[in-house]
């Protein structure tokens, strides 16, 4: 049988915004919008500062409430929405986890929930902002790798709130291959090609090998205390979080407060893309929450996984045509993220659970000890991915 022809391919990436150079990021995100947004770019491209002098809140005090009749384009759009969500972050948790804010003033609210509402994500920082739009190259003629990498905002945390996403960033390009992969795997399933299927699966296993080696690069790039103590109170949300119990007041939005989970690894398009092509099955309360963590993603995304979910299941196909090297290709690509999450899990324990136990208050506004056990997106951590874990090993074969 032959590759999945150039226009089928183009036509599956179409439909669920897919790049081949850089596969579910953002690309060439903007770093500018017209001048009548120069207030929330002023903000959030000085945002560290100002939360470090506390003088966010007082300047968000101050903001007009403007329109989004010169937000044109999509990548317009993820500019204002990745903006006006580092700056909320900023304004909720500046005084660190003893006094966050419990009402998001209208200035912010009302913008952040229209464009929220025309992008069909979440008003909060989810990680297809913080991960997937807040980046650019520093030479731009120069290859993706960490040295030419750049955020387009910054939380407080200098070197290495720089190198956890971008690290998180290069993790989800190394996914790249594995998106193509699950393409070629879906099309080839309508057609029965076993060739292609096999071949698919391949892309999709190296790819998470790949991811593998290159989360590695955040041991080197990322200090532990500075992210649990610095970094990780910025990118909790405000659902199941025992600093805002009662969530979080939208003004001039809503007259009651909004719960929403922070930016998780959970909200990864890859990684959920990749449970539903090899028919992992995650039930009870872990697969609740990485169902409702598809809400924080494009919609784009979260589509391709809802139409693998609703597909034919690959696991059954492999299983009933007795197909020795399609098994072996199964197992190979399953085994693959099984590692790729017991290293997750590795580091977890390295960055959130060992600096918690150590922490008797954390330095600098950080979180202490209230989320040592609690993910950003509000699970309950180390079960959630061990649970995860194992609920993928389980479906080898």
């Amino acid at each position: 049988m032959e590759t999945i022809s150039r226009a089928i391919q183009q036509a599956y990436f179409s439909a669920f915004h897919i790049s081949e150079e850089v596969g579910f990021l953002l690309e060439d995100p903007l770093t500018d919008l017209p001048d009548y947004y120069r207030v929330w770019l002023d903000l959030a491209n000085d945002l560290t500062h100002l939360i470090e002098t506390h003088q966010l809140r007082d300047m968000v005090h101050k903001m007009p409430v403007l329109s989004l009749e010169y937000l044109t384009t999509h990548r317009e759009l993820r500019l204002a929405h990745l903006a006006l969500g580092f700056i909320s972050m900023g304004y909720v948790w500046q005084e660190g986890q003893h006094a966050p804010a419990e009402i998001l003033p209208k200035a912010l609210a009302v913008p952040y929930w229209l464009v929220s509402c025309k992008l069909g994500l979440p008003p909060i920082l989810t990680y297809a902002d913080s991960v997937l739009a807040n980046w650019k190259l520093k030479d731009p003629t120069g290859d993706m790798e960490i040295e030419n990498m750049d955020l387009i905002f910054y939380l407080p945390g200098g070197k290495s709130c720089r190198g956890f996403f971008i690290v998180s960033l290069l993790v989800e390009m190394a996914a790249t291959s594995g998106i193509m992969g699950v393409v070629e795997v879906m099309h080839a399933m309508k057609i029965s090609d076993l060739i292609a299927i096999h071949r698919g699966l391949g892309k999709v296993t190296e790819s998470l090998r790949e991811m593998k080696e290159t989360f590695k690069l955040m041991h080197s790039h990322v200090d532990p205390s500075a992210f649990h103590g610095t970094l990780r109170i910025f990118v909790s949300g405000w659902r199941d979080n025992p600093m805002l119990p009662k969530g979080l007041l939208y003004e001039g939005v809503s007259k009651e407060p909004v719960f929403l989970s922070g930016g998780s690894a959970a909200q990864s398009s890859a990684i959920q893309c990749f449970d539903a092509l090899l028919d992992i099955q995650h039930e009870g309360d872990t697969g609740a929450f990485l169902t409702r963590m598809r809400e924080y993603m494009p919609p784009a995304h979260r589509q391709l996984i809802e139409t693998l979910i609703a597909g034919p299941s690959l696991r059954d196909f492999i299983m009933s045509c007795s197909s020795s090297e399609l098994c072996q290709a199964y197992n190979s690509c399953v085994s693959a993220l099984v590692d790729l999450r017991n290293y997750h899990l590795n580091t977890v324990t390295r960055y959130i659970i060992v600096p918690g136990a150590k922490a008797m208050g954390c330095p600098f506004r950080g979180v202490g000890n209230m989320l040592n056990n609690t993910g950003t997106g509000g699970s309950s951590l180390m079960v959630f991915l061990k649970n995860v874990r194992n609920n993928t090993q389980k479906a080898l074969i």
